[in-house]
């Protein structure tokens, strides 16, 4: 208590005094602070306006952090505040915080200590600073904290033992880093200028005669640096040519022939990490394809010191990615096995990715496998429970994995133990804390199948012979929505048939065979099978009628279901005749209307010339308005005409045609059709504006940036006006697959499409959606977004919970924004991170919804049976590569769509196969003559 209490009092005079050192900024230290003029007195005003804002951000950080103390940014904000306004209490307070939770990086461990070494005076003081190191060092295995750490520790080489421990320490940062290629040689040379200063302190005066002991301990030293220089040239490290001059020089005898020896082998060895050591140097971050190529080399050769620094070097620059930390693990587990730096690793696995649930379940095990204490496990997984995991499954393996470790520890030959109860808690607690915990944060307990409690009553049954207690434990699966599933109660069966007995056994059967839904027969088949080996005469005659009443039942309610859907089938085939009987009256009407105008043209044109009448026959019928020069000619009906639409006569440019004066002047273009086997070199354009003028020199000024433009076909109506899509052919495929980059351009207002140029008919199974489609744990779904926000405001918001690689706002065919988007970070620890603080937040009084992206699977439709698709299927529609828009009309008339034999559709619009209805077509009556029809008229 009075040690406790001197370190507060201390604490306490320490902020005092840090208080006092500390000037507001802008405040001249020679004047302390005092201004002279009005421009010194803005300053000073400036400078607190600032310290104010500094203060409140502290505080802000403050408080967030005692809502989430695992906010990594958070940490770095509040430390970064802190130093800049010297505040060194608080600040030495904040990295301790963020040291319990999190591994440091190399830079803020080596701000910490240069921070501390500064304040560091006094002998206590200096070994709260070799602690720090101590601590540094375990985090990360990087070469500049172990220099830092040597060079501070030859400031007290006056103390007592002082040369000693430097060497220990400068020994120890070897065996860590000296097999560094790159970084390894600073401290080699260190290390040896060490010794040397040494040495230089320990020759005689000149002139003297060194007695014995000094001559004795000259030659040690010597040895000392003969050793050091022999050890280095045996290791593989850059500038090796300048260390060995260097000992050429340094040496007054040659240098043995085993040290060349090793010297030229590692020079071969170095020969062969180059390439690799290059190929780091010139990667971008995170390297981590660069550093997996790396480990595999080293993996080849087989040296464990080499193999654990190239991981350690790895996991410096990529200490967010859980694969490379369970990789690394799994290694030390198999290979090592080390336990302190098997622990340390695990350790620091989870400190770096806690969200990650396969490296706690790892570090469970290899705390288990190397004998550590009970209560340091439970510890452990305490820490687990809290880490944050992402999904209701993470939960229930963390759950499992400790429990598999609870049973290990029991004795089962004895009745009852403290371990046994022990483990009977643990279940329990976990069966609560799925159904609360995990429930009340993920809508779901993430065990529906209750595999913890089926663990529950096997351990019960096989290994305490408590059947009872199973079957309780079986009640309470069942209730929970499992009883409806036939391999539910064949696993309680299993069991019962191994541990219970048969008159249990029969009766788990018969409630299968009254409660089972999905696969009944089994079931019976089951419960029959069991009475035709063990039952009697009543008990296989009950199982008899108890299956056949069940089974009747089954039947009757399938056949219920059936009917139901003939019935709407026949529904759909009525509402189909009537929709062919409107379309064919319709066509009929309009097929009439055509004739009396096409017959009252020809009356009107019989004094024209040939010329004029074959002109007439190729344009469609019009009907007039107005008068004099104004005349302005209208279409009276849509036909067909392929892609470019027909030719029109020239007409007048007055200002009732000013307006289709463009559209107009494209029907004089020749029809040109697709011509498929272009289609590597050809792109398929959609969602344009249909105003848009001169919609070829638009898109050929667009797309020439991917290659040279052989040809643009844009698809005009039968009026001429632009349709909204074209194809664009390239002279090179390369060109073309270039351009699919230009996909969701703006272009006037609106996002192109462009696609592959590809035909669906024969590719049916082609997408051409390019996002992902199924759980990306670095990306977020954000929703709820105001119309009115931008990607610029929302990577604001987003960065500053980790770096953003990506932002996707989504919108409609118009380019509207849907208020949803799509945000990747650089790993999952950011995106967590981001989702933790950004779900719920306000933006522009929108609330937002953040969750990590995991689409929804797309319902797909049935393919039809290939021997039933010429007659059953419908006709194929000649979609685009996106398919059909919600506003595309088809160029095929409706008449020639239609089946000639309708066909019942399911919910989802493929063609159902019923139950009720053969598996083979219904075959077209027969036409009877007049002779059959006498027959069958005689045999009645």
């Amino acid at each position: 208590m009075a040690a406790a209490g001197a370190e507060a009092a201390a604490a306490a005079a320490e902020e005092e005094e840090a208080a006092k050192r500390r000037l507001p900024p802008g405040a001249d230290p020679e004047s302390g602070g005092d201004s002279e003029d009005e421009a010194d007195s803005d300053s000073s005003g400036d400078g607190e306006d600032e310290e104010k804002e500094n203060e409140a951000e502290i505080q802000r950080l403050e408080e967030q952090l005692s809502i989430n103390a695992f906010d990594y940014n958070c940490h770095l904000d509040l430390i970064k505040l802190l130093r800049q306004e010297g505040e060194l209490v608080k600040l030495r307070r904040a990295r301790q915080k963020m040291s319990e939770l999190f591994p440091l990086t190399e830079e803020i461990w080596l701000d910490w200590l240069k921070d501390e070494i500064k304040m560091a005076s006094e002998s206590s003081e200096r070994e709260k600073v070799y602690e720090l190191f101590e601590r540094a060092v375990k985090d990360y295995i990087c070469p500049e904290i172990w220099l830092e750490y040597a060079q501070y520790s030859i400031g007290g080489i006056g103390q007592e033992g002082g040369i000693e421990k430097v060497r220990s320490i400068f020994e120890r940062a070897l065996t860590a880093v000296g097999l560094h290629v790159t970084k390894g040689t600073a401290l080699w040379e260190a290390y040896r200028e060490f010794e040397n200063a040494i040495l230089e302190t320990a020759q005689p005066a000149p002139g003297s005669v060194p007695s014995p002991e000094q001559q004795q301990m000259l030659c040690s030293q010597l040895e000392r640096i003969h050793t050091l220089f022999r050890r280095q040239l045996g290791i593989p490290l850059l500038d090796m040519e300048a260390s060995y001059a260097e000992y050429e020089e340094w040496s007054e005898e040659p240098i043995p022939e085993t040290i060349i020896k090793n010297y030229k082998k590692a020079l071969q060895q170095l020969e062969k990490c180059k390439p690799y050591e290059e190929a780091l140097l010139s990667a971008e971050t995170p390297k981590l394809a660069e550093y997996q190529a790396y480990i595999d080399f080293e993996m080849k050769a087989g040296d464990p010191a080499r193999i654990q620094l190239i991981y350690e070097r790895a996991l410096a620059e990529n200490c967010l990615v859980p694969d490379l930390w369970a990789r690394y693990n799994q290694y030390l587990d198999r290979q090592l096995r080390v336990k302190e730096l098997v622990l340390s690793a695990h350790d620091r696995a989870v400190r770096n990715c806690p969200w990650t649930v396969g490296l706690w379940i790892r570090y469970l095990l290899a705390m288990e496998r190397h004998g550590v204490d009970h209560c340091i496990i439970s510890e452990m997984f305490e820490k687990a429970l809290n880490a944050g995991f992402i999904q209701a499954t993470d939960y229930v393996e963390i759950w499992q994995a400790y429990l598999d470790y609870l049973r290990r520890r029991v004795d089962f030959t004895q009745d009852s133990s403290k371990e046994l109860e022990e483990l009977r808690s643990a279940f329990a607690r976990a069966v609560e804390y799925l159904k609360q915990e995990v429930e009340e944060r993920f809508s779901e307990s993430g065990d529906p199948s209750c595999t913890i409690m089926q663990n529950w009553a096997r351990v019960e049954a096989r290994l305490c012979n408590n059947m009872q207690k199973a079957r309780e434990l079986w009640d309470n699966i069942m209730t929970k929505g499992n009883a409806k599933y036939a391999n539910m109660w064949l696993e309680y069966y299993n069991l019962e048939r191994a541990h219970g007995d048969t008159q249990h056994c029969r009766k788990a059967l018969h409630r299968a065979v009254q409660c089972t839904s999905d696969y009944p027969e089994h079931v019976c088949e089951v419960l029959l099978t069991l009475e035709r080996i063990e039952g009697t005469l009543e008990d296989w005659d009950a199982a008899v009628q108890k299956t056949e009443n069940r089974l009747a039942r089954v039947n009757e309610q399938r056949a219920k279901v059936a009917e139901k859907e003939a019935a709407l089938a026949k529904q759909e085939e009525e509402k189909a005749e009537q929709r062919k009987q409107a379309r064919a009256e319709k066509k009929a009407s309009k097929k009439a209307k055509k004739n009396r105008i096409g017959d009252k043209r020809k009356a009107d044109d019989d004094d024209e010339g040939e010329w004029g009448r074959e002109e007439e026959a190729e344009q469609p019928s019009k009907r007039r308005k107005g008068d004099g020069d104004g005349l302005l000619l209208e279409e009276d009906m849509e036909l067909e005409t392929g892609l470019f639409g027909r030719s029109a006569p020239e007409k007048p440019d007055c200002p009732a045609n000013q307006k289709q004066k463009a559209s107009t002047s494209r029907k004089d273009i020749p029809k040109v059709l697709h011509d498929s086997s272009k289609d590597n070199v050809t792109v398929f354009v959609s969602n344009l504006s249909y105003n848009m003028a001169e919609p070829e020199a638009k898109l050929k000024e667009l797309f020439e940036s991917c290659g040279e433009v052989e040809q643009i076909r844009p698809v005009f109506s039968n009026k001429g006006t632009f349709r909204g899509y074209c194809y664009v052919e390239f002279k090179d495929e390369k060109s073309a697959l270039q351009a699919l980059g230009l996909d969701r351009k703006i272009v006037e207002g609106r996002p192109m499409f462009v696609s592959p140029c590809v035909d669906k008919n024969k590719n049916p199974d082609f997408k051409v959606f390019r996002y992902s489609t199924t759980l990306e744990k670095h990306k977020l779904f954000i929703s709820g977004l105001p119309f009115s926000c931008t990607k610029e405001e929302l990577e604001d918001v987003c960065k500053a919970h980790g770096n953003v690689k990506d932002i996707r706002l989504v919108t409609n065919r118009a380019g509207k924004p849907k208020g949803l988007a799509y945000v990747e970070y650089e790993n999952e620890a950011q995106a967590s991170q981001a989702v933790l603080k950004m779900d719920g937040l306000t933006i522009k009084e929108h609330v937002i919804k953040v969750a990590i992206s995991n689409p929804p699977l797309r319902k797909l439709p049935d393919k039809p049976e290939a021997g039933r698709a010429s007659q059953f299927a419908a006709p194929r529609q000649l979609y685009g590569a996106r398919g059909k828009g919600r506003t595309q009309l088809s160029m095929m008339p409706r008449a020639l769509q239609r089946q000639s034999n309708p066909v019942a559709k399911a919910e989802n619009g493929m063609v159902q196969n019923s139950p009720a209805t053969s598996s083979e077509p219904a075959e077209e009556p027969k036409k009877m003559s007049n002779a059959d029809f006498a027959k069958m008229l005689l045999n009645k």
